[in-house]
C-alpha cells in the first residue's frame, strides 16, 4: 500500500467539461475541499473519495457523487484508488460543466481518468505501520536521543520535562527497533 504527503492536481478537459483533481493526505481533504469551494464558487461538482486506515487497522472507504448520477463519479474514484493501492489519502474532483452532457458511461471514464492522471502526478510513499513509544530519557542524553531522531526520521510526538525528561516518539516498527538498539543503555521505555 502506499500513501500520499503532498497535495498534487491535475486538470483533465474533455467536451468542454473541466475535471480539476486533487489528491491530499487524509488528514488535510476536509480543509482543502472547504478551501476548493471556497476557490470555486462556479464549479457544478465537488466529487470525493477517500481511504484511510483507523484505529482498529480496519480500510474505511467513502465516495460522493455531489449531484452527478449515482454511480458516476464518486465509485469510479474510489475504484481508482483501492486500484492503485492508496490509503491515507482523500481525491477531490472540481467539475465545471461545458454545456455538454457525456452520459453516464462518459462521466465514469472522465472522472476515472482525471483521478488516474493525477495519481500518476503525485509523489507516493510506501506504507509501513507506525508505533509509538514513551521514553525516559537522561538530561546529559537528549541531545543524542535527538540527533537519532532526526537521522532515521523518528517523529517527536511530546517533550516532558518534569522529574524525569520524558519523550513520545512515532515511527514505523523497523525503524523504532533501530533506534531503540542504537540508544538501549541511554533510555529506558516507559510505554509502547
Amino acid at each position: 500500500m502506499k500513501y500520499v504527503k503532498d497535495i498534487s492536481n491535475n486538470i483533465l478537459e474533455v467536451k468542454q467539461s473541466k475535471f480539476i483533481a486533487w489528491l491530499t493526505p487524509y488528514s488535510s481533504y476536509k480543509t482543502t475541499l472547504e478551501k476548493l469551494k471556497k476557490e470555486h464558487p462556479k464549479a457544478r461538482h465537488f466529487v470525493s473519495a477517500y481511504r484511510y486506515i483507523n484505529e482498529f487497522e480496519q480500510i474505511v472507504e467513502h465516495s460522493s457523487d455531489d449531484g452527478e448520477p449515482k454511480g458516476t463519479s464518486g465509485k469510479p474514484s474510489l475504484m481508482v484508488l483501492q486500484g492503485q493501492e492508496l490509503i491515507n489519502c482523500a481525491v477531490i474532483i472540481v467539475r465545471y460543466f461545458g454545456g455538454i452532457k457525456l452520459g453516464t458511461g462518459g462521466l465514469v471514464r472522465a472522472y476515472s481518468e482525471a483521478v488516474n492522471l493525477v495519481v500518476a502526478k503525485a509523489d507516493k510513499q510506501e506504507y509501513k505501520k507506525e508505533v509509538s513509544i514513551k521514553i525516559e530519557i537522561g538530561y546529559s542524553d537528549i541531545r543524542f536521543v535527538e540527533y537519532e531522531c532526526s537521522v532515521l526520521g523518528i517523529v517527536i510526538l511530546e517533550k516532558s520535562f518534569d522529574i524525569k525528561n520524558v519523550y513520545t516518539l512515532k515511527t514505523d516498527h523497523i525503524t523504532m527497533e533501530q533506534f531503540l538498539e542504537k540508544i538501549q543503555r541511554v533510555v529506558k521505555i516507559i510505554e509502547v
